[in-house]
């Protein structure tokens, strides 16, 4: 089956940050540059009601299952306290075609590591394709010992696309695999000290889990590259091969006042000393990176 798929640009490498944050500086900087702008490459855009499937590959405890399934039911209530990870969620409503609603569908446990613990492109799509339907996207999850292909040396997860075959729809994608014991500085980045770049210290984690919270952080980034460029010819710069997307153009912001090594204003939960910038449901608190806004040509923050 042929297929596509772009890295995420590593959401906490400071590799990375070094280059697209002094570039890019975050909402209500003091100083602005040239305004980013992410062209439209007229392609397809998922919009309207969205199906998220979970394939969990590998161990996953209940309540690290319930941080990532929260985390996506948030995106679609608005009636948590502000500021929130469904008005984090709204500025994909700015990009052509309105919004997305992402909704949890169905949910898939490979805790037998079926496919072994060093996972290859070709064993996600596998996995992937489990569902294929044009208004869904299959996420893979993979746990702290499952090694992937690239992952830590060049990337947190992977979005990308099945390709239309047998009368089956073309669908979208997304990996992110848990980088607690391989690459915490890489891949959980702010909660955890950077391999690179300025030793800043980290942040807490706002639900205890800096494996779980940086795959947040790395899903939100492949969430919203998968509706806003989901067969790699929608919004982006630079090359298709490895583009720029909504969240990855803003790598290592995640509030007012980011530089390199600093992610920026963050809130600060009183009893347990965590960092987050957005509620969600059940109590939740997630620190959510900055995305492109079309209208304002700019990096958005929440706080």
């Amino acid at each position: 089956m042929a297929h596509n798929y772009h890295d995420a640009i590593l959401a906490s490498s400071l590799l990375v940050l070094l280059l697209a944050v002094a570039a890019q500086p975050a909402v209500g900087a003091l100083v602005q540059q040239q305004p980013l702008v992410l062209q439209y490459h007229n392609g397809h855009l998922l919009k309207g009601r969205i199906t998220v499937n979970l394939i969990w590959y590998g161990t996953f405890t209940p309540i690290q299952r319930s941080i990532i399934v929260d985390f996506l039911q948030s995106l679609n209530s608005p009636r948590v306290p502000l500021p929130s990870a469904a008005t984090w969620w709204s500025t994909t409503a700015n990009y052509k075609g309105g919004s997305s609603a992402l909704v949890v569908g169905k949910q898939i446990l490979h805790e037998s590591y079926t496919l072994g613990k060093l996972l290859k492109p070709i064993h996600l799509l596998a996995l992937a394709s489990k569902f294929n339907d044009l208004n869904s996207v299959a996420v893979v999850l993979t746990a702290k010992d499952v090694a992937v292909d690239g992952f830590c040396v060049s990337r947190c997860g992977t979005h990308g696309s099945t390709r239309s075959i047998s009368g089956k729809p073309r669908a979208a994608y997304v990996w992110v695999g848990n980088p607690e014991t391989q690459c915490p500085g890489q891949c959980a980045w702010p909660f955890h000290q950077p391999i690179y770049g300025p030793q800043t210290p980290p942040l807490v984690a706002p639900n205890g889990d800096v494996g779980v919270d940086g795959m947040i952080i790395n899903l939100a980034t492949l969430l919203a590259g998968t509706v806003t460029n989901p067969f790699n010819n929608g919004y982006f710069q630079g090359p298709a091969s490895a583009p720029l997307e909504a969240v990855s153009a803003c790598t290592g912001v995640f509030g007012s006042g980011a530089y390199p090594g600093y992610p920026g204003r963050a809130l600060v939960d009183k009893t347990t000393g965590a960092s987050y910038n957005a509620h969600g449901v059940n109590g939740r608190k997630y620190l959510l990176p900055a995305m492109w806004d079309p209208q304002s040509l700019a990096c958005k923050t929440l706080v």
